[in-house]
């Protein structure tokens, strides 16, 4: 005898939905299996006289829906070796029924038959009476797996899944990452079930505070091209910047290239850092989006030889990032940073191997970028330097060169030439960098800290001379050094 199971679909409402192909293997099966009880065609099949098995109980004694699936199919797969078995399932079998995709896998490897026969699904009810056309563009999505990467604003959204008020409550917090609270949103429950359907249309912020979710519920946010929606996602920052570039854009941002933008990107770099040093997360979030704006502008002048885009530089970062975080996306371990640090360096050097480029043969001192600012550069230097062992043994020898380099750049000052006490004083620089690395002290944060109390308390002088009517272009020295004392000893 041929090994089979039969997979039916019992639609998303009662008897009256169902094919008439699907009607007549229901009333010929022999061995019927519905995979819940808890669907209108449950009662028709017991009033005709069909006998049926349900997978209910599974549900009660497993604790998670994949370990439920995976014993329903297993149970089915062990039915189907002593007789044809006929499997009945809500909705239609290829709409968001795992345990389907699971016999599509498992039946080939157990040589038993699988034969798929359709059936009215929820969506099909879903157009119907959320009324809309499915070609304006449509996602389907899972609320038991909904993400915010996934929404797109442009598309009607129909969310399935959505079993409970606890599931509802996931699915608001995901979609007011795009949408705003208020933003209307319609939910069905038992869509096409006569005497049980109800449609509740509510602002998003209320969609777990209303009742009668269940497995015939489902939620749809309509599509929209509202400006403040459609600015939240990548493709409309990319179409912004390309109709920019574009000949009908700006005379001044299709003037611009890579050279001229260079020191656009570094500056908006530093802005960036300074509402770090500021911790001001409103600031942050506007610098970020312009430092943004520069990666942007670059990736399209590319976009616009031919030479890659910008969802090639996301799509070559983010291969990279699991490339290196083996600890994270493979099987590697990392127990701590420094192991974590050293499987990153160890995935690089073997990158450069595959480039033809032997790590060994490289300079000690390769990797710095040229263009680093000098202090954070000389930092870098020595680290790398140090790291095979070419370095002062205590602090005190660092002291006394920049003793010694003091007194070279003072003799030059004296009777040196300009490009001597040029030299000299970068000597100096370069001897407190070292003194700043064994103290574990980033020059770059102590000299910026610095800048900070220079500023403040050279804007404490401006502020007091303006608040006695003066200014202080109009102040001498020693006022001024007065007031520099003054604000020293403020907190």
């Amino acid at each position: 005898m041929t090994q089979a199971i039969t997979v039916l679909g019992l639609g998303s409402g009662d008897e009256n939905q169902l094919t008439l192909g699907v009607l007549r293997k229901l009333q010929q099966a022999t061995k019927l299996y519905l995979r819940t009880e808890k669907h209108p065609v449950a009662q028709f099949l017991q009033a005709e006289g069909i006998r049926y098995e349900t997978f209910d109980a599974v549900y009660e004694s497993k604790d998670r829906f994949d370990d439920t699936y995976e014993a329903i199919v297993s149970a089915l797969l062990e039915s189907a070796r002593t007789e044809n078995v006929v499997y009945a399932v809500p909705g239609h079998p290829m709409v968001a029924e795992y345990t389907v995709q699971l016999l599509r896998t498992r039946c080939p490897e157990e040589g038993i038959k699988l034969d798929i026969i359709g059936g009215e699904s929820f969506i099909d009810q879903a157009f119907l009476r959320f009324g809309f056309d499915p070609i304006e563009g449509l996602q389907l999505l899972d609320a038991t797996d909904l993400r915010p990467g996934m929404l797109n604003p442009r598309l009607h959204t129909i969310i399935g899944q959505v079993y409970d008020t606890f599931t509802a409550s996931d699915v608001k917090l995901t979609l007011m990452d795009m949408y705003p609270d208020d933003y209307p949103v319609v939910v069905g429950h038992s869509l096409g079930v006569a005497g049980e359907e109800s449609l509740v249309e509510l602002p998003l912020y209320e969609l777990d505070r209303t009742e009668g979710y269940g497995n015939l519920s489902l939620v749809w946010i309509p599509k929209s091209d509202r400006d403040e929606l459609r600015n939240r996602t990548m493709e409309r920052l990319h179409e912004i910047v390309a109709i920019l570039r574009s000949p009908e854009g700006c005379p001044w941002d299709r003037e611009q290239t890579h050279a001229s933008l260079c020191k656009n990107l570094i500056e908006e770099a530093y802005e960036v850092l300074e509402t770090i040093d500021e911790d001001d997360p409103d600031h942050m979030c506007e610098e970020l989006g312009d430092l943004l704006l520069q990666v942007m502008l670059h990736a399209q002048m590319e976009e616009e030889t031919g030479a890659f885009t910008v969802y090639d530089v996301i799509a070559g970062l983010n291969e990279k990032l699991i490339r290196r975080h083996p600890h994270v996306f493979g099987t590697q371990e990392a127990g701590n940073a420094e192991e974590a640090l050293a499987n990153w360096q160890g995935i690089k050097d073997e990158e450069k191997r595959r480039k033809g480029i032997d790590p060994k043969k490289q300079s000690v001192l390769a990797g710095i970028p040229r263009d680093l600012p000098a202090l954070m550069k000389a930092y870098k230097l020595q680290k790398k330097a140090a790291g095979v062992g070419f370095d002062w043994s205590e602090t005190a020898e660092v002291s006394a060169k920049i003793q010694e380099e003091l007194a070279e750049l003072q003799e030059a000052v004296t009777d040196g030439t300009p490009e001597q006490r040029l030299d000299e004083l970068g000597d100096v620089l370069f001897a407190v960098v070292n003194l700043a690395r064994f103290l574990k002290i980033d020059p770059e944060e102590a000299l910026a800290s610095t800048n900070r109390k220079f500023t403040n308390r050279f804007r404490y002088i401006e502020e007091s001379l303006e608040a006695d009517g003066r200014s202080i272009h109009n102040t001498n020295l020693d006022e001024m050094e007065e007031l520099w004392q003054e604000a020293k000893k403020l907190p």
